[in-house]
């Protein structure tokens, strides 16, 4: 089953590695086909690549985006730009360190920064990307509110964030008539990490999506936001394992699940992975990190997938 067309906005186009291992080319291909299918939403941060550039600092990111921005005239009107503030090194040789962080003149420096990469004099939704227990959170707060003010940007949100400091700084800005985080963006996947087990590659020690930061947001009206849905290809790509962070006895019971579901449905089990993100209560929606056309296609059939009600009690069966 499928929800009527594609329900493109379910899905949000990653641009982590454009403009470093994701070419030029490539990219704008990826880009307009995500648009040409009614795609919206297009994350980067300003510290997209820093760790795959030649310098070893960001912005190479958003400097693409800004390239195909001004090469495709009137879509800035049809996309929604979302990047993030924080995680950025100051110093390339001692990262995370090093980072930027959430002070207020940095945050106003580093976005005014990714505003000029991206060609625009607004983004449509700012993230704090990794949490900085050397600044208040009410600092932070303050300060995005006030760039919701100044027009700098609509939203705010929190990545790799403990849901306490979120909902701290969700008091700070109800109480001073602010605007509050209203989307939290995390790692989050069918399978899950063992307790405690930080993922290869992962430098957030709050990055996992936990139950309890879906039931926060649920009980708030947040928006869920998931990256490495897919565990970098590993379902569908027999080149690629599981993440070793990955492997516990839970794996296999839910990977037997997923086996059948997918074959009941006749889809690969990555698109069965999306359409139980997007299905979920709350919705979680996606974002596809993906560097070739036939991963973005068929990341858009998955998050149109409607599973049936009793394969998705099959899923969440095995996941209890």
């Amino acid at each position: 089953m499928h929800r009527g067309g594609m329900n493109t906005p379910a899905l949000v186009l990653g641009a982590m590695m454009f403009g470093t291992e994701t070419d030029e080319e490539t990219s704008f291909a990826l880009l307009d086909r995500f648009v040409e299918a009614g795609g919206v939403w297009i994350d980067t941060a300003d510290c997209y690549s820093f760790w795959a550039s030649e310098s070893g600092y960001g912005g190479q990111s958003e400097l693409l985006l800004g390239r195909w921005l001004a090469a495709r005239p009137g879509v800035r009107d049809r996309v929604r730009l979302s990047t993030k503030v924080g995680a950025e090194p100051t110093d390339a040789a001692d990262w995370p360190a090093s980072r930027e962080g959430l002070s207020a003149p940095v945050v106003r420096t580093a976005l005014e920064g990714s505003l000029g990469r991206l060609g625009t004099d607004r983004v449509d939704l700012l993230w704090a990307h990794m949490e900085d227990r050397r600044v208040p959170i009410e600092e932070t707060a303050d300060v995005f509110s006030d760039l919701v003010r100044e027009g700098r940007t609509e939203r705010v949100g929190m990545s790799n964030h403990p849901a306490w400091r979120v909902e701290r700084a969700r008091a700070r800005a109800l109480a001073t008539g602010g605007t509050p985080v209203d989307a939290l963006q995390l790692s989050r996947s069918y399978l899950a990490p063992r307790p405690g087990a930080q993922p290869e590659g992962q430098n957030h020690r709050f990055g996992m999506m936990s139950d309890e930061q879906v039931d926060f947001a649920h009980e708030n009206g947040l928006e869920l936001w998931a990256y490495t849905p897919l565990l970098s290809g590993a379902y569908d790509n027999p080149a690629k394992s599981i993440p070793e962070a990955h492997e516990h006895g839970g794996t296999e019971r839910r990977l037997a699940a997923l086996d059948a579901v997918a074959a009941e449905l006749g889809v690969p089990r990555g698109q069965v992975v999306l359409a139980w993100l997007v299905g979920s209560t709350p919705s979680i929606t996606p974002i596809l990190g993906g560097s070739k056309l036939h991963q973005l296609d068929s990341a858009l059939q998955g998050v149109a997938l409607e599973l049936p009600a009793e394969l998705r009690a099959r899923l969440d069966a095995a996941t209890a």
